[in-house]
């Protein structure tokens, strides 16, 4: 996947610094929006066009930026179309903003004001051409999760309808997400809330089947460095972790020197669960016992930190399990740090790239994130289970 000259400079200012592809075959380009004839619901209905069907509760419409602008004027939040994409932007009055992609739900930019005057991006986005000739965009903010019923099936949030915006630009804007799965049982909200010195990212899961829902999953954040090198993660000493081959994800930017089959899938955590719940049976289960034991045998390594000014020097994929709330990030080149709080989850994922790449590069970068991998998330019929990010800019 080569960098490529062929997008215009609107595209590249966009996205910002520049992450899954946006048109892929199996992927639709227009935009979705959750249709609200629901009893007592006091949602807005988006229109649709005449020669467009879905089943409820979905209705695929293509994009109208001239509608969305005028249906959320006064907010903050302004719409365009991107090839087929619609990419709505938050901004406040004192500097901050924020760029989000939609049906994907991906955050390519947070722009935040710092202590010289200017504004600092504090995302790494990368923005490239696909085997297909589409645009291809990586890093950001992104969702990462899968839901498992106790009859094995299972389902991840891909595509995210917008549901509601909230606030105004000199307080606060919130721009809320919503998906379902096809049968209408599962229920994941995503608000992305954008304040002074604050981005955050809250989930609101809902289970409404008869049985137990197993979520499991992370938020990547992609924060850009100098280079990891020059980048420090301050407040896990004595944390438990866990090493971890980097996560397989469409949106996570993968140094040449990790070969895909190192790569280590969400969906191998439930050939473990499986076997625990007893879902599994036969050829199937045997199968993915060899599979789990391979996993832990060969990446499952314990250990505790000891580092409290940890360098992120070395190339490094952790599970940390008994981290701090809030950590922060020092980038030494840049002069700047950033707070990544969490709330509801007890895990931290951290990846780092390592130094060896050059300065400022499209591997200067560190993924860290709230996460639910080693240990599943249960909720209860009927339950509704919140969790989220928070990425804080301490720079004014």
């Amino acid at each position: 996947m080569a960098c490529s000259s062929v997008f215009s400079p609107n595209l590249s200012a966009i996205f910002s610094s520049k992450a899954t592809k946006l048109s892929p075959s199996n992927q639709p380009t227009n935009l979705f929006f959750f249709n609200a004839l629901q009893p007592n619901s006091t949602k807005r209905e988006f229109p649709i066009a005449p020669s467009v069907a879905a089943p409820f509760p979905y209705q695929q419409s293509p994009i109208n930026v001239d509608y969305l602008e005028e249906e959320f004027s006064g907010h903050g939040v302004t719409f365009e179309d991107v090839a087929g994409t619609c990419v709505a932007t938050m901004t406040l009055e004192n500097g901050s903003t924020a760029t989000l992609m939609l049906p994907r739900g991906l955050i390519t930019s947070f722009k935040a004001p710092m202590w010289h005057g200017g504004s600092v991006e504090l995302l790494h986005t990368v923005v490239s051409e696909g085997e297909d000739g589409g645009a291809v965009v990586q890093g950001g903010v992104s969702m990462e999760f899968s839901c498992l019923s106790d009859g094995g099936v299972l389902w991840s949030p891909c595509d995210w309808s917008l549901w509601d915006i909230r606030g105004n630009p000199q307080e606060s804007i919130q721009v809320e997400l919503i998906s379902r799965d096809t049968e209408d049982m599962i229920e994941i909200k995503n608000i992305v809330n954008l304040q002074e010195s604050c981005l955050s990212s809250e989930l609101v899961v809902s289970n409404l089947k008869s049985s137990p829902l197993q979520l499991t999953g992370c938020v990547i954040s992609h924060l850009t460095v100098s280079t990891p090198e020059a980048t420090y993660a301050v407040g896990l000493e004595g944390s438990d972790f866990f090493n971890r081959s980097p996560l397989s994800s469409d949106f996570l930017i993968i140094p040449p020197d990790i070969p895909q089959e190192n790569m280590f899938n969400i969906s191998q955590l439930w050939s473990q669960m499986r076997l625990l719940s007893g879902t599994g049976t036969g050829s199937e289960r045997k199968g993915d016992e060899l599979e789990s034991r391979s996993v832990e045998s060969e990446e499952e390594m314990e250990g505790e930190e000891s580092d409290n000014y940890k360098q992120l020097t070395e190339q490094m994929s952790r599970i940390y399990t008994s981290a701090p709330t809030y950590l922060t990030v020092i980038d030494r080149g840049r002069r700047n740090s950033i707070i990544a709080g969490r709330s509801g989850f007890d895990e931290v994922y951290m990846f780092s790239p390592g130094s060896s790449h050059e300065f400022y590069s499209k591997y200067s970068y560190i993924c860290i994130g709230p996460s639910a991998m080693l240990k599943p998330i249960i909720l209860k019929p009927g339950e509704v289970w919140r969790g989220g990010q928070h990425l804080q800019n301490p720079n004014l």
